[in-house]
Parts: structure tokens; sequence; C-alpha cells
């Protein structure tokens, strides 16, 4: 199960993580961009337990869920 509470908390967390749904950057890019936070390791468990593929499909959904 993924924090997306966590990964989600801010705003600019918000944009970087609509930018690796739509496919603007990479898995590696989402990584480095949540290195050293908070919730650094619920991206990292994302892109672990399910990949990039599956990763961006859940981002889009947590997206649309919470209205983002």
């Amino acid at each position: 199960m993924v924090d997306w509470s966590g990964i989600l908390s801010s705003k600019g967390s918000v944009s970087t993580v609509k930018k690796f749904a739509t496919g603007e950057i990479s898995g590696r890019s989402l990584y480095s961009q949540f290195a050293n936070t908070d919730s650094g390791g619920a991206v990292r468990q994302l892109l672990r337990q399910y990949g990039v593929t599956y990763g961006r499909r859940l981002a889009r959904k947590a997206l649309m869920r919470r209205g983002y």
C-alpha cells in the first residue's frame, strides 16, 4: 500500500507526480526529486514494488481521486 497522502502533501510534490503520471519525467527523475524528503521512502516503495508503468497508472488514479 502506497502512502499517497504523504507523497501528495505539498503543491510542488503534486506537480512532480503529475509530470510523472503523464510521462513527462521518468521514474528515475521522480525518485531523485523525492530523495532525502519525508516521502522519499513511499516513492521508492512505489517504484520498487509496482514498477514505472503500473506506478504511473496508480499515480493517475491517486491524483484523480483527490481532485488534482
